[in-house]
């Protein structure tokens, strides 16, 4: 690995320097104790968090730029570049710490098939596009294209990486390396971009018996995955000690029973390995609320879609879980911003979810555009924040 340019140094030590001073700010004191109340299911002032935001639109004064010349450098300038992005125009209740961290250097053969896809943009500068899968597993003998992951950890690279880290943020942040700390595990957003949606909601009828084999194999895929990850050391910590999360977003108009048979009852063999599950995405689980905790007796927090029905939602929650609701990302998109509706849409559903005693995330997530307008996310923070200091009041 190459030596780190000097130009480059001096460029990250500067933005070590100002992460350093967003960790000194002693408002991370009080946004990690708001994080402990939610996690321990006191009622507080609820958590905000806003991300899987449109980058592409956002850099409007060029404090997104990078500089850097060397890809490791740049890769580290466009991580601090963000953070402190967000931290001045739109933080929720993100917090900081003055440590720059090193993962693993971890290297993984995927399942042994990769999606076939064609791809419509709307803007060329944004990821987020438009997919049409191609089909590539189709009964039961394709089954056995999907293999399970080798997982191997170039350790040399890590020490390296570290090394560099290290001399880059000497004096000023502190470096530290660090294994996988969790994983986004939802083994149907993966199958269906190999079986088609359409093709495989049908088969949960026509050929129940070949779905389940399907959905078992994967699962054996990843825990083949996860045993490696324990028997090479590359997780932060015992599994039993972290939280993972997943979905079935597929199955959003699937029934209870169903999407206990086909999903819930074979993620479980990979969640119960560890501490706590964190279930749900963009799909309305207003229904399904009971199916989750049977079959996820470590679950201790459910995501809320934005399509739910919320009065239901609120009543099946409670304050058996914390309520992670996602506010529809459509209202920073509209041709015309309309604070007042933001504002009337939160207040509404936090006045139904005090009523029902739940303890709330907010999370503004999915944000395909702001139409490049930057105060959006700024305005919509701001107004978050009044209408969770009221809930909290």
């Amino acid at each position: 690995m190459k030596a780190v340019p000097a130009e480059d140094k001096v460029i990250l030590r500067e933005l070590g320097r100002q992460l350093a001073d967003a960790a000194a700010d002693p408002v991370n004191e009080t946004r990690r104790e708001i994080q402990r109340k939610v996690a321990n299911r006191e009622r507080t002032k609820p958590w905000i968090g806003i991300y899987q935001e449109p980058w592409n639109e956002l850099n409007v004064n060029g404090e997104l730029n990078l500089h850097c010349t060397d890809a490791f450098c740049k890769g580290i300038e466009n991580e601090l570049r963000q953070v402190l992005f967000k931290w001045r125009h739109y933080p929720g209740d993100m917090t900081v710490s003055a440590v720059s961290v090193q993962p693993y250097c971890i290297r993984d053969t995927g399942f042994g098939i990769s999606e076939q896809v064609d791809i419509e943009r709307t803007d060329a500068t944004n990821s987020v596009v438009s997919r049409h899968f191609h089909i590539q597993v189709k009964d039961e003998a394709d089954i056995e294209k999907i293999k399970c992951p080798v997982v191997t950890h170039d350790a040399a690279m890590t020490e390296e990486c570290y090394r560099k880290r290290g001399e880059i943020f000497d004096g000023i942040l502190d470096v530290r390396k660090s294994g996988t700390g969790s994983f986004w595990f939802a083994p149907w957003d993966e199958i269906v971009r190999w079986t088609g949606v359409q093709e495989v909601l049908m088969d949960l009828v026509l050929r129940p018996d070949y779905v389940n084999r399907l959905v078992s194999h994967f699962v054996d895929c990843w825990l083949a995955r996860l045993d490696q990850y324990e028997g090479q050391g590359l997780l932060s910590a015992p599994a039993a000690q972290l939280a993972v999360s997943g979905a079935a977003q597929i199955f959003s108009e699937v029934s209870p029973e169903m999407h206990g048979e086909f999903a819930l009852q074979h993620e479980a063999r990979f969640y119960r390995r560890f501490g706590k599950v964190y279930y749900g995405c963009c799909e309305p689980l207003h229904n399904k609320v009971d199916v989750c905790a049977h079959y996820l007796p470590n679950m201790y927090k459910i995501s809320m879609s934005p399509w739910v029905d919320f009065p239901k939602a609120a009543a099946s929650v409670g304050s058996r879980f914390i309520f992670a609701w996602k506010p529809n990302p459509a209202f920073v998109a509209y041709d015309r911003w309309d604070p007042e509706l933001v504002r009337k849409d939160i207040r509404e559903k936090l006045a139904i979810a005090a009523a029902n005693g739940c303890i709330v995330e907010i999370h503004l997530k999915d944000i395909s555009t702001v139409r490049y307008e930057l105060q959006r996310l700024t305005e919509w923070n701001r107004i978050a924040q009044e209408c969770a200091a009221e809930y909290a009041a």
